[in-house]
């Protein structure tokens, strides 16, 4: 294997090279006996005052998939299609419902390498071939509103699907799609359902037009997916924690290409997914064998650091940035402003490129492939077969007693490093305690849910806690470099008192917002046991 998968090139990298555009669409299948020749009444549904006939397009598209196809086992779809106003390489990712995101690029004759670093975490650095080629024959039909503007795209596909593998079986079937204008009502789309089931045109039952294919031509096996172990019963604790598991494993999946693009929130929910997954892995040793599972936690602590630092400096910056914003202008005093704005771009480009490198390194997709195994193999131990709430009690309660010492610790200790370090270790006991509880609700219900908002009010007092004393930090070395260079360092002061203050207001706050989750009776509510 290379020592790099994909190499980045600069804060302004190629993933800014492709565009994106989030596709909103239902597909229906048409009954060989269907009379499609009353698709214009359409203009008879809410929204829609005419059924313009736009046209028809021969499309060609050649799908690219690894051997076991593990793009098509996410739910993704990256393919090569001429024809069409949109002719070029088209990479689709699941989103919620039924909307998807569709990245393009260029026509070129090989896969981009934009492209292929945005597949990263769902192929592994397995290598792309093509699968299948798919030629339709588009009729389309805009759905447009009494101002001429389209509302939605109706789609009448004749669709012939030829498999580039083993025998190349071929399929052919013919289909509607009907996709949402962007800004347009999605109860537009409801609408036109109703009135296609009400001429027998059903649903269909594939996702996309790939997925079809592959199954009328054979083309198997599909990687990626993976089931609950098929010997335990959904009580026991093994299914549950594997539940939760493959849950977090699949959002740490899908926000791989999020964080290459440098979008909003996408680089904090994939550390917390980090999180979540070491959080699970170490509370509940006593179902899934530490011995294969202790490695992926390291793993998984090295790429939650690896990505804190772009997500520190996203905190740090809309921090420091509000409450200087919230300074009267006289008592701003120099190039506070633009000393701050340098260090941001300056620090953030760093952050940015060091996740970038982790992303791209060997070593992040070995962490994929391990996270694969413990999918498809769980080492399960002899507790997994036993019942989910006696299990889980007993994983929550060791987690609170941890955190318990830790808080009884920080709150007799005097102001000052040692307790800061102690109220850091007390916020990253409370995490755990908050994620184990995560996994147990389904077992334990509301005592589970009760706890785990408990811990995190204390939680959020003790990171706001946590986030002034690294603010503090950063905010003495610019007033030093402010120093230096000859300017005012009366705001810089004064931004270190506020935060100063700040951190002094949480530890006042502490007792209070601790003592309902130290309160006596957590034990008797996760057991349901009073005595």
């Amino acid at each position: 294997m290379p020592e790099v998968v994909f190499r980045s090139v600069d804060r302004v990298n190629r993933y800014y090279m492709v565009q994106s555009m989030r596709e909103t669409e239902r597909k229906y299948e048409i009954p060989s006996s269907a009379d499609i020749s009353w698709l214009p009444e359409l203009r008879r549904v809410d929204g829609v005052a005419a059924v313009v006939d736009a046209g028809t397009e021969q499309l060609d598209a050649v799908y690219y998939d690894t051997d076991d196809l593990r793009l098509a086992g996410s739910s993704a779809v990256l393919r090569r299609r001429t024809g069409g106003a949109d002719a070029g390489w088209h990479l689709k990712l699941p989103l919620s419902g039924d909307s998807r995101e569709e990245i393009r690029s260029a026509l070129t004759d090989t896969v981009p390498e934009e492209l292929l670093g945005l597949t990263v975490s769902r192929t592994r650095g397995a290598g792309l071939t093509p699968v299948v080629r798919i030629r339709s024959t588009r009729e389309v039909r805009h759905l447009v509103d009494e101002d001429g503007t389209p509302r939605a795209e109706l789609c009448v596909d004749t669709v012939r699907a030829k498999s580039l593998r083993g025998k190349g079986r071929s399929a052919a079937w013919s289909e509607i799609e009907v996709e949402l204008a962007e800004d347009a009502d999605p109860a537009l789309l409801d609408a036109v359902d109703k009135k296609l089931r009400k001429k027998g045109i059903a649903r269909s039952t594939s996702s996309s037009k790939l997925a079809r294919a592959l199954d009328e031509t054979a083309t198997t096996p599909l990687g990626g997916a993976s089931h609950a172990p098929t010997d335990l019963g959904p009580d026991q604790a093994g299914a549950q924690v594997f539940v939760y598991v493959r849950e977090q494993v699949r959002v740490l999946t899908a926000l791989d290409p999020g964080v290459r693009r440098d979008r909003p929130d996408a680089v904090h929910r994939m550390r917390v997914a980090c999180r979540r997954l070491r959080s699970c892995l170490r509370s509940y040793r006593s179902v899934l064998d530490r011995e294969a599972t202790d490695v992926i936690r390291r793993e998984l602590k090295w790429l939650a650091g690896e990505l804190g630092a772009e997500r520190d400096q996203e905190v740090l910056m809309e921090r420091l940035g509000a409450e200087l914003g919230a300074l009267p202008q006289e008592l701003v005093l120099g190039p506070v402003a633009a000393r701050l704005r340098v260090w941001d771009v300056v620090d953030s480009t760093e952050a940015h490129q060091r996740s970038l490198d982790a992303l791209n390194s060997t070593r992040y997709v070995a962490l994929l492939d391990s996270l694969a195994g413990l999918l498809e193999r769980p080492p399960l131990r002899a507790k997994a077969g036993r019942n989910g709430g006696k299990v889980m009690t007993k994983a929550v309660l060791k987690e609170y007693g941890r955190l318990a010492d830790h808080m009884t610790t920080a709150l007799e200790l005097s102001p000052g490093p040692d307790r800061d370090l102690a109220l850091h270790e007390a916020r990253k006991a409370a995490k755990t305690v908050r994620y184990a509880a995560e996994v147990a609700r389904p077992a334990l219900g509301r005592p589970a849910k009760d706890l785990g908002r408990r811990v995190k009010a204390v939680q959020q007092v003790l990171g706001d806690h946590q986030d002034s004393v690294v603010a503090r930090g950063v905010l003495r070395d610019l007033a030093v470099a402010a120093q230096t260079a000859g300017e005012a360092g009366f705001t810089w002061g004064l931004l270190y008192g506020t935060e100063q203050a700040r951190a002094h207001t949480r530890e006042r706050e502490l007792p209070s917002v601790w003592e309902p989750a130290s309160a006596p009776g957590v034990r008797e509510k996760l057991t349901g046991d009073p005595g």
